[in-house]
């Protein structure tokens, strides 16, 4: 584990309130948005994807260094820094990837660089960027997919990102799956008989047709959840990436939560 997140190991384990961000991808204005709805929390866990797509990645990193007690890799800060291969991309995304990269200063980019796809944070939860079999690339959305990856952490939470839906799935017994999509405002309880994958969605990029950021807040004394979504100014994100040039694509599809 980096020094970094060593240095914090007694504060996140014991953290009261932990606000829940995943796929903020360079969008300032959305991260914002998020914090100020947010209020005070205890610690900060942010599940991947901090840069890509979007047009602020250094202030989003800048951010994200300033708050998060827990930080993870996921496969557009990778792809970012060089690291897996661009061409697994589409056309839009590669070359929001190159810009990205390419604007990142030296320290967010070795910021970037140390961080791992998948961490297990305490006795209780771990974190993935897409799931605990495969961190990277995975897309986890179906029971049978929760099911074949239960084996694969250790803890009775997983939380995940990188497919940009706010969601869960309940781990029963006897092989027992059911998924959820909560509404905004929406709370849970981790109860102590089942196990848990908790996607709080994503700060810049939805796509459950629902253009509003997306998070979640853990409650760690009480064993709640609880899942929100809150409006930002799509309009100035879009103006910020058409003045460099980003893809008008990428720029179109925040009005729709695609």
């Amino acid at each position: 584990m980096p020094t970094s997140l060593l240095s914090m190991k007694n504060r996140k384990s014991t953290a009261m309130r932990i606000l829940i961000v995943s796929d903020i991808h360079s969008n300032i204005v959305a991260l914002e948005a998020v914090l100020a709805a947010a209020g005070s929390y205890d610690a900060l866990w942010c599940l991947g994807d901090t840069i890509g797509y979007g047009p602020s990645p250094n202030e989003c990193v800048a951010a994200i260094m300033a708050r998060a007690d827990v930080s993870i890799s996921g496969n557009h800060d990778l792809a970012c820094l060089g690291k897996v291969d661009l061409s697994d991309f589409n056309p839009d995304a590669r070359k929001a990837n190159i810009w990205n990269g390419k604007q990142l200063n030296s320290t967010h980019h070795t910021w970037l660089d140390q961080l791992e796809a998948k961490q297990q944070i305490d006795e209780r939860f771990t974190v993935a960027h897409g799931s605990p079999r495969e961190p990277v690339w995975e897309y986890l959305l179906m029971p049978v997919q929760a099911l074949e990856n239960a084996p694969f952490f250790a803890t009775q939470v997983c939380f995940i990102g990188h497919s940009h839906v706010q969601m869960g799935f309940r781990l029963g017994p006897n092989s027992a799956c059911e998924r959820f999509l909560p509404e905004n405002g929406q709370v849970i309880t981790l109860n102590d008989d089942l196990r848990f994958f908790i996607n709080p969605g994503s700060v810049a990029q939805p796509r459950d047709h629902d253009p509003r950021a997306a998070y979640a807040t853990l409650d760690n004394e009480a064993g709640t959840i609880s899942f929100h979504r809150i409006s930002y100014d799509i309009g100035k994100t879009q103006r910020q990436m058409k003045e460099v040039g980003l893809p008008s694509a990428l720029i179109r599809r925040l009005e729709f939560g695609l």
